[in-house]
């Protein structure tokens, strides 16, 4: 059984870190750079505690999401095999241990779609700092993130086509990267780059690797000297006139078609995904 979470004692998280580098500045690091920063569980968790955290401290005026080591997230961690049960749920979800698709969309709900939605909702400015290669659901911590420092050398894809599916979880691409864009990076799996990313106004900034830290904490602590108030206006301001636009619908819809790609994989090969995508992912990972 894994352990419990305790939210309120970050010295006891095992994958996530939380500093305060600077006033009005807190920053969460992804701590598991031995498995390049794949997303389980625990990890997932932890970082909603630190978020919640750094949002309910009044001190704190702009969060920074960082990862230790060569890769900001390798994506979901497919080995991750804790229970449900151990985790403090956060979502309206339940239901996890039923049976086929129904169990499955309601763990995939709480912890992929429900978790980002809630991220990127949070009141305070958010930003991410990224490395090297983002893949998959690296790209969904990233997304929910309100700016995007990244290092020259950061690549970005969503290669789980492969895996017969639509793509990750928290289905943004085409307002990330645009509607053609984004159909060449589903479609076949190529890594966009940093300067890239700028140019189709996904990444703010792209500097070089050994500044990436200390360029982010500056623009973090510009934000931070702002007022609080003015901050959350300004975001939801902008994050309203998406919603507008239909994000969280399409975002809904994505996720129904991915829980539909995983039954027919699951009835096709008797398993959640296409197991020929193992092969073409790794062979593409190693043209990179």
């Amino acid at each position: 059984m894994a352990a419990a979470i305790d939210a309120a004692d970050p010295n006891s998280w095992e994958q996530i870190r939380y500093e305060t580098p600077a006033e009005g500045v807190a920053r969460i690091v992804l701590a598991r750079a031995d498995a390049r920063n794949a997303q389980g569980k625990r990890m997932t968790y932890e970082l909603n505690a630190a978020f919640d955290r750094a949002a309910q401290d009044n001190t704190v005026k702009c969060i920074i999401l960082a990862a230790d080591g060569p890769h900001f997230s390798s994506g979901h961690d497919l080995r991750d095999s804790d229970p449900m049960e151990a985790f403090e749920t956060v979502s309206g979800w339940g239901g996890f241990d039923e049976p086929g698709a129904e169990g499955h969309m309601a763990v995939e709900h709480e912890i992929y779609l429900g978790m980002c939605w809630r991220w990127r909702n949070l009141p305070k400015p958010t930003i991410a700092e990224v490395q090297g290669k983002v893949i998959a659901g690296g790209l969904m911590l990233m997304w929910v993130c309100d700016l995007v420092i990244a290092a020259e050398n950061a690549q970005f894809s969503d290669p789980v086509v492969a895996f017969g599916v639509n793509g990750v979880e928290y289905f943004a691409h085409p307002w990330e990267v645009g509607v053609r864009k984004a159909k060449e990076m589903l479609f076949t799996g190529e890594a966009i780059s940093a300067e890239e990313g700028k140019q189709l106004g996904m990444v703010n900034q792209v500097v070089p690797l050994d500044d990436l830290p200390a360029r982010t904490l500056e623009m973090a602590t510009r934000i931070a000297a702002r007022p609080s108030m003015g901050l959350k206006l300004a975001k939801q301001s902008v994050n309203q006139a998406q919603d507008a636009q239909g994000l969280y619908t399409a975002l809904q819809a994505a996720m129904s078609l991915q829980q539909l790609g995983h039954s027919n994989n699951q009835q096709v090969h008797g398993m959640l995904v296409d197991p020929a995508g193992v092969k073409i992912i790794r062979d593409q990972a190693k043209r990179s």
